[in-house]
């Protein structure tokens, strides 16, 4: 394809095949020059216009929260999904009660707000979770490299709590814990490896200006 990867966001997922779409685009894009990889979403004209591109992917922390979020939702900040999780980064409301977040109309039609949570989020989570990046970053746990940006992306899906577990029983498939599609700890841990958020700072309270 001349050096470029399209993509075609399908609403109703086949979450393995989505998965292996994405490994794939990931191993590729550390390989390609950044600036010949393209992403096709499907676009939705009754949702925001932007909150559909995927861009070009940096190993960096908006390439990482990008990734996420299309993962997560396809960037749809209106998403809700039949288990009640909300918009472009799925949280849940026990997560959005944590950031005096009660309005749950607002926080969907308020992209602005979406993101705030998010970096709030990996912010508690990186220091709630600061011995196992320190630990266990850049080791195999069994065929399992583990990564900071992995770490992370594996506490969104589950909570920290678990990925705890997790690696502090390294990686045991018992503490392998998979949401209500299937996806495990280990699955987030492998995709989201590799992004460079030295830049974003552990907070033991992150508060968020409404």
């Amino acid at each position: 394809m001349n050096n470029f990867v399209f993509i075609k966001f399908i609403s109703n997922r086949y979450l393995f095949l989505y998965s292996i779409v994405l490994l794939l685009v990931t191993d590729l894009s550390e390989n390609l020059d950044k600036s010949s990889v393209f992403y096709l979403v499907k676009e939705k004209p009754d949702l925001f216009s932007k909150s559909h591109t995927v861009p070009f992917i940096e190993k960096d922390f908006i390439g990482f929260r990008e990734f996420l979020g299309f993962f997560e939702s396809g960037s749809d900040y209106k998403k809700i999904n039949r288990f009640g999780y909300l918009g472009k980064y799925q949280f849940g409301r026990g997560t959005l009660d944590i950031y005096g977040v009660s309005d749950l109309n607002d926080f969907i039609y308020n992209p602005e707000l979406q993101e705030k949570v998010f970096l709030m989020n990996i912010k508690r989570n990186k220091w709630i979770l600061r011995r196992e990046i320190k630990n266990c970053s850049n080791k195999f746990l069994e065929d399992l490299f583990i990564t900071e940006s992995g770490i992370l992306a594996a506490a969104h899906l589950s909570g920290p709590g678990n990925v705890k577990k997790f690696l502090r029983n390294k990686a045991s498939t018992e503490f392998n814990k998979k949401d209500a599609n299937g996806t495990s700890i280990s699955d987030y841990i492998r995709i989201f490896k590799n992004y460079n958020l030295i830049n974003i700072k552990q907070e033991r309270r992150p508060k968020i200006s409404l």
